[in-house]
């Protein structure tokens, strides 16, 4: 299967793919940090979407017709209920207006990896906004279903794919007081040196947006099979 993975830079659901002997693409604004450049289209995914010929870090042109699968992270900042008590207009006044155009800005960008001209399509964000914007999502998934000792949920709204099924279910591990959870939220983020990260640095969100391992498994195996035997 030809895939892209929009809005990824850590190229852990790309990795899974090729794993499995797929033509696999990350694609972001930024650089990837997954180790792979030459799997990652750097720029602006909506453009990506489109198929035909993409370049990679590595200067190489891939002509890869249309795509077979699509999964999009697009950012949840403005999207997730986190945020919800930063668009009260009445208490924060003119930034809440702004947030709220922001809002819909990115829901129009989550919207058109929906709507993109792809015929298996998967498109990722924590529980939001889009619920009622768009529509409930066909599935919710937690990493303590594949394998990690964490609470995060997660939604997937889904086109010609099944429901993402848990792989190994395990107990969810920590949660702390104000429902954090040891091995997602909770946990500091750090650089490359072992060093704590401010939570308002930008590498922290980073950090926090990453696919575990064990969901990006899942991805590739139940959505794309193992085509090293010719099985997509």
């Amino acid at each position: 299967m030809k895939v892209l993975v929009a809005c990824e830079e850590s190229q852990e659901v790309c990795k899974a793919f090729h794993a499995l002997g797929h033509e696999a693409y990350s694609c972001d604004i930024q650089e990837p940090s997954g180790g792979h450049p030459e799997w990652h289209i750097l720029g602006d995914a909506l453009e990506a979407v489109k198929g035909g010929s993409v370049i990679t870090m590595d200067g190489q042109g891939h002509e890869v017709g249309k795509w077979d699968l699509l999964i999009a992270h697009p950012p949840c900042t403005y999207l997730t209920v986190t945020g919800n008590r930063w668009f009260n207009t009445g208490r924060y006044g003119e930034k809440a207006v702004r947030r709220l155009q922001l809002r819909e800005e990115a829901a129009a960008f989550f919207m058109a990896f929906v709507n993109a001209d792809v015929c298996k399509i998967a498109v990722e964000n924590p529980v939001g906004y889009m619920s009622t914007r768009y529509r409930k999502p066909d599935c919710i998934i937690q990493p303590y279903e594949f394998g990690h000792h964490a609470r995060k949920k997660t939604c997937l709204w889904l086109k010609g794919l099944p429901a993402l099924r848990p792989t190994n279910i395990v107990d969810a591990g920590d949660i702390l007081p104000g429902g954090y959870s040891v091995g997602a939220s909770a946990d500091s983020a750090k650089d490359e040196t072992g060093k704590i990260l401010r939570w308002n640095d930008p590498r922290t969100a980073k950090a926090r947006s990453k696919t575990f391992p064990g969901i990006a498994k899942a991805m590739a195996e139940q959505w794309g099979g193992d085509a090293r035997g010719g099985m997509t």
